[in-house]
């Protein structure tokens, strides 16, 4: 949205999983991830180890298992003996490749331990060595001792790459970055620009090693793209400057060992598919093998035909590509097949295509098997995906929908918003939970917080369709449900849809600008898991999120009739966590939601199952903030100070702040702790007991009481008024000194002034800008007198400077107050 902007937060994946309810997709599905991890030792290898005993002589050990830079190894000799495996550190150890003694006139002998089962040495050492698999010199020896394969594509070196979009040709590519074997790579020649920049992971088909091209029989030319850049005889110098310094910037062959291998495909031009363009992976479109290289290469077009296309969408495969399926296929898994550009009508059918084009369709044998069920994917799964549309992005992904090898991944937190992508589960564009992390790269959290840069108040911004995959998980497959309709699902009833009616009272906790912001509904779905997403959001729509988590949590002296759910808030750098109870079964629902809104002193239709389209049935519009007293709440009990003791479940993520001073009394009245007789059953909308206007002068009343014993005590500095909150007592402002010639001299008592008369009285002085806030979150004469310096930043969002020049004119209305009316 315009004027808004993603707010930066440190992001926690199990965080994330854990209030998500979903789980993570296996490392293991993750082939090309596990194959960077190798350090390039295999159980199995082969080496010439120091003897321990006699460090002059050395012996042939097989590596049992590795880990990092760790080998765990075992003299040949001892066949499948355990006991004198040891482990050894490449980057110390005397460790050598097979042949390393002969070559340099060392000694090989049987360690003592197995001199009696190796009664000839010769005959042995011929046997074990034949056929055995050395391991590496270059990472025992040299400049690469120790290090992970992967970390010799360092920031330099140079790479061939493949035109995958318009021809065969390849042309040089400089690693600019590389995070975890995914490279961004920058043509040669093009120095600082990195408009034409690439990301591709190390083992991808179309990037090689320098000279394979030469080998190969392809020629180095620059792509079309960058082409006109440069005149050909630069290109040319270009070309003669990496051949000269080949040695200085060339990868070790080794790392290109576990590339797929690219097999001979059988198709034939004019044939048509169906396709996924790479570039934008969002549909499934008919396309057409435009032209054959060769046995290994083909290139395909999606197709259009409008006639007054000017680019096309074609691109090189070959059979293993990812993104390519015969006809049918979008039609025999239920899938949509976008009919091409300037196709006549909306329904595509492909026989009545094929013989408008004069085609036929690439057999099913051009295809190799897509059926494949232990990739180890399932719906709901996470994991981390880079976005087509912007590969330096790598975002939070969810499984959304899963068909014979590919998967449709919804991604969060992108800059600009796409469509679900297509990949293959074998795609290297994807990786595990953490991945980031651990390659210290950025993952885009998910687009949670959002910062709105004119009103500067920090709010929950949720996805639009915040339950829709956990639907699909239940069951909803596809399914359009009423507001009021409650639906089985595996034997269990569903939540309806819960409304956020934004026009209704919010109550004295929840911010209504930020209630404003939540989305219009949730669900439907399972009972526990739509109920906990409200809670969830409510939590994060309060002025305090913590003391909305207090008000909402389980009470140990209850009945417990519902189900237990943790909920989290953070305020100030604090996490808090509580027990929430909510219900199970459909018929509750409306019941629980009214009595939640009660705890929280809002209107009960504030959200619930009924959507208020107009007008609220409580009336509830024309209540104020301090009339939660006896609209909606528990009857406030009118002591005066602090109220008893927190409650026992709710634990604080952070150490006990040092004893505060002792503070005096606070006006702002807080509720007991709750008993299983406190739910108020009074009709919302009309006053709890008798007499409710007579309570309300009362109200007034005591508190006129209470700041009249109170003037004495601020002959010189006023006392302010504060919130008082067990988890966050800011401290008090220093008090601020009236000139004489700012007396304001009042025309009524601020107690009895509304809304309205506090934005006519700021509109009068030089805060006018902030009356509507004032007007947005209802603030009358009563709770005007209760503001302070913290409260006002905290409630309000407002920078020091204008903080204290609106308390400035506060202190002045609760200087005359005092004088004109306390008696």
């Amino acid at each position: 949205d315009a004027g808004s902007s993603v707010e930066e937060m440190e992001f926690s994946w199990d965080e994330y999983l854990e209030d998500t309810g979903a789980t993570a997709a296996p490392h293991v599905s993750f082939k090309h991830v596990d194959t960077s991890l190798q350090n390039g030792f295999a159980p199995g290898m082969k080496l010439e180890v120091a003897v321990k005993s006699d460090q002059n002589t050395y012996w042939v050990a097989t590596i049992i298992t590795t880990c990092g830079q760790l080998l765990l190894l075992r003299y040949d000799g001892y066949g499948e003996d355990r006991k004198a495996d040891f482990w050894c550190d490449i980057m110390t150890a005397d460790l050598h490749p097979i042949g390393w003694c002969e070559q340099n006139k060392k000694i090989l002998k049987v360690p003592e331990g197995i001199k009696d089962k190796i009664p000839d040495q010769e005959e042995f050492l011929q046997r074990v060595v034949k056929g055995a698999c050395s391991a590496p010199a270059n990472l025992l020896e040299g400049l690469h001792r120790g290090k992970n394969p992967l970390d010799l594509i360092a920031p330099g070196s140079r790479l061939e790459l493949q035109n995958v979009r318009d021809s065969l040709e390849a042309w040089i590519v400089n690693v600019v970055e590389n995070v975890g074997g995914r490279l961004k790579l920058r043509y040669e020649g093009l120095d600082d620009s990195d408009k034409f920049d690439q990301w591709l992971f190390y083992l991808d088909p179309f990037l090689h090693q320098v000279g394979w091209a030469a080998q190969h029989g392809y020629s180095l030319q620059p792509p079309s793209a960058i082409r006109s850049l440069k005149s050909e005889a630069d290109w040319q110098e270009i070309l003669k400057k990496v051949k000269e310094e080949e040695e200085e910037s060339s990868v070790p062959t080794d790392l290109f060992k576990d590339k797929p291998v690219i097999g001979v495909h059988s198709f034939s031009e004019g044939m048509k598919l169906e396709a996924v363009d790479p570039m934008a992976p969002f549909v499934i479109s008919p396309a057409t093998v435009l032209k054959v290289y060769n046995e290994k290469y083909f290139m395909i077009e999606i197709d259009d035909l409008r006639p007054e296309r000017t680019t096309s969408q074609s691109y090189i495969c070959h059979v293993n590509s990812a993104g390519i399926f015969p006809v049918q296929w979008s039609l025999k898994n239920g899938l949509h097949l976008s009919p091409p550009p300037g196709y006549p009508g909306q329904d595509f059918d492909w026989a009545d295509y094929l013989k408008q084009c004069g085609a036929e369709a690439a057999p099913q044998s051009c295809f190799p098997s897509l059926t494949s069920s232990d990739h180890g994917f399932k719906e709901n799964m996470k994991l981390e995906a880079v976005n087509p549309v912007d590969p330096e992005e790598v975002c939070i992904a969810t499984v959304t929908k899963l068909k014979d090898s590919y998967l449709w991944l919804q991604l969060e937190g992108s800059k600009k918003p796409i469509p679900d992508c297509i990949v293959s589960v074998e795609s290297m564009n994807i990786f595990p939970v953490g991945w980031c992390e651990t390659n210290g790269y950025q993952l885009r959290p998910p687009r949670k917080a959002i910062v709105n840069k004119q009103k500067k108040i920090a709010v929950v911004q949720p996805e639009k369709q915040i339950l829709s995959s956990r639907a699909v998980h239940d069951g909803l497959k596809n399914q359009e449900l009423n507001s009021s309709d409650s639906v089985v699902i595996n034997g269990k009833y569903c939540c309806p849809k819960i409304y956020f009616n934004h026009r209704c009272f919010s109550g004295p906790y929840l911010n209504k600008g930020r209630i404003a912001e939540l989305p219009q509904s949730v669900g439907p779905g399972n009972c526990v898991l739509v109920l906990k997403e409200v809670l969830t959001l409510l939590i994060n729509a309060a002025y305090k999120p913590s003391r909305v988590l207090r008000e909402l949590q389980l009470d140990e002296e209850a009945a417990w009739h519902g189900h237990g759910e943790t909920l989290k808030a953070k305020y100030k750098g604090k996490s808090y966590r509580a027990t929430v109870e909510v219900v199970r079964t459909a018929d509750r629902v409306a019941d629980f939601c009214r009595k939640t809104c009660i705890k929280l002193e809002c209107c009960p239709n504030l959200f619930g199952p009924q959507m208020v389209l107009d007008k609220c049935s409580e009336n509830c519009s024309v209540l104020t903030k301090t009339k939660y007293t006896h609209y909606y709440g528990k009857r406030k009990n009118k002591r005066i100070g602090r109220p008893p003791g927190g409650h026992s479940n709710l634990e604080v993520a952070m150490k006990k702040p040092n004893k505060r001073r002792k503070r005096r009394k606070h006006f702002f009245v807080h509720k007991k702790k709750r008993s299983s007789t406190s739910v108020d059953n009074t009709p919302a909308g009309s006053p709890q007991g008798s007499g409710g206007e007579e309570e309300d002068d009362q109200d007034e009343s005591e508190l006129s009481h209470s700041l009249a014993q109170d003037r004495d005590k601020r002959k010189r500095k006023l006392r302010t008024f504060s919130f008082s909150d067990d988890e966050n007592k800011p401290p008090s402002p220093k008090d601020m000194k009236m000139e004489a010639a700012e007396k304001l001299q009042l025309d009524s008592n601020p107690l009895e002034w509304s809304v309205a008369d506090v934005v006519r009285f700021l509109k009068s002085t030089d805060c006018a800008p902030l009356a509507r806030i004032f007007l947005d979150q209802e603030i009358d004469g009563q709770a005007l007198l209760l503001l302070t310096l913290p409260t006002v930043q905290e409630c309000m969002d407002l920078k020091l400077g204008p903080a204290i020049k609106l308390c400035h004119h506060i202190e002045r209305v609760k200087l005359a107050f005092y004088q004109q009316f306390a008696n």
